[in-house]
């Protein structure tokens, strides 16, 4: 019962960090498509740790991550005050190149000059 009501809380506070990720003015955030890949607990809701990826590369993450960190204490009373927590974790936002990895396996499997079963001619449709 514990872990579906931590798994439910996890899934709360990545919904509510997204909208509080598009409400704040700073720059190092505003200014790179960012996205929250994971969110992780603790047991007793004491940390979370938010993995963070930019589309523009691991910099990016790395410097929204940092404006993260200074907005930290806003992005944490405002958790509070949306999901009314007991307690509300600390916040410790990782950055993460996923996006980018992604983005560069599709581009190769995009290059790749596959032709797939439609493309070929039947034999059935030349008689």
């Amino acid at each position: 019962m514990a872990n579906h009501k931590l798994g439910r809380t996890t899934e709360d506070i990545k919904r509510e960090l997204t909208a509080i990720f598009r409400e704040l003015k700073d720059p190092r955030v505003t200014s790179c498509f960012l996205s929250i890949v994971r969110v992780e607990v603790t047991n007793d809701l004491s940390y979370c740790t938010v993995y963070i990826s930019a589309l523009e590369g691991m910099d990016a993450s790395k410097n929204a991550a940092k404006g993260l960190k200074n907005a930290a204490g806003f992005i944490r009373r405002e958790l509070g005050l949306r999901l009314r927590l007991r307690h509300v974790p600390e916040l410790i936002f990782t950055p993460t190149d996923s996006i980018e990895y992604s983005a560069e396996i599709s581009r190769i499997l995009n290059s790749l000059d596959i032709k797939g079963e439609e493309e070929e001619p039947h034999e059935d449709d030349n008689a």
